[in-house]
């Protein structure tokens, strides 16, 4: 059943994420949420992507700000989507949701190989596509790879899931109690104030294609399904859709 106003959405989900309070590594209790928020979101009728990062297992601007070859490293990160994406298609299937891991790295054994029109046939079969390895290609973020994804199998919105805060704010509202929230921004003020909703290659990708982009917490269990069916939620970036 059809409820909402987004069709189809990508779910951005940061690696620390699926960490929780641990701070690291994967929590299987966490990751269970999730694929309970992602399996209501299809009860909905929402054709649901996700994207997810690897930062709860290694970072490869970490290993490069420590010596590490920059490519080595973010092969390294890639490869810890894959991790993420695996526990959250198990969950998913415990949950009797039809899933599908697609990685940008040939991983046959464990996924498919990323192929945009099989990806998008999976969603019209009512099964949620998991996107891993990021873009397969070192320099390029997980939040690249969203916005890249997004506009391939022309989803309506990216959905990003962020752990700790309820959207886009002035300052670090950790930091400064006068931090002012944003209900809605533009692409440009985003690159312009560099308020890191996305890297730069991200936004600017989503500006283009016309992509808007819903920052919310995603540690509040049902904000997932508020903000996949279009509830005034978080940040928008890019305008609401009417």
């Amino acid at each position: 059943m059809g409820t909402g106003k987004y069709k189809r959405v990508v779910l951005k989900l940061s690696g620390e994420a699926l960490a929780g309070d641990q701070g690291f590594g994967i929590n299987p209790a966490v990751v269970e949420d999730i694929a309970g928020q992602i399996k209501e979101v299809r009860r909905h009728g929402v054709d649901c992507a996700v994207v997810v990062g690897g930062g709860n297992i290694w970072r490869g601007l970490a290993g490069s700000a420590k010596g590490m070859d920059r490519a080595t490293a973010d092969y390294m990160g890639m490869l810890a989507t894959v991790m993420n994406a695996l526990a959250l298609q198990d969950a998913l299937e415990k949950k009797d949701v039809y899933s599908r891991v697609q990685s940008a790295i040939d991983m046959r054994q464990v996924a498919e190989p990323y192929i945009r029109r099989k990806a998008i046939r999976h969603m019209e079969k009512g099964r949620v596509v998991i996107f891993g390895a990021g873009t397969g290609n070192p320099y390029f973020s997980t939040d690249t790879t969203a916005a890249l994804r997004a506009a391939e199998i022309e989803a309506d919105v990216i959905l990003m899931g962020k752990k700790n805060t309820d959207g886009v704010y002035d300052s670090d509202p950790n930091k400064n109690p006068n931090a002012k929230k944003f209900d809605e921004l533009d692409y440009i003020e985003v690159l312009q104030r560099n308020l890191q909703v996305m890297d730069s290659t991200a936004t600017s990708l989503c500006m283009d294609n016309k992509i808007p982009i819903v920052v919310f917490n995603i540690d509040k269990h049902e904000n997932l399904v508020k903000a996949a069916l279009g509830e005034n939620i978080g940040t928008t970036v890019g305008g609401r859709k009417k």
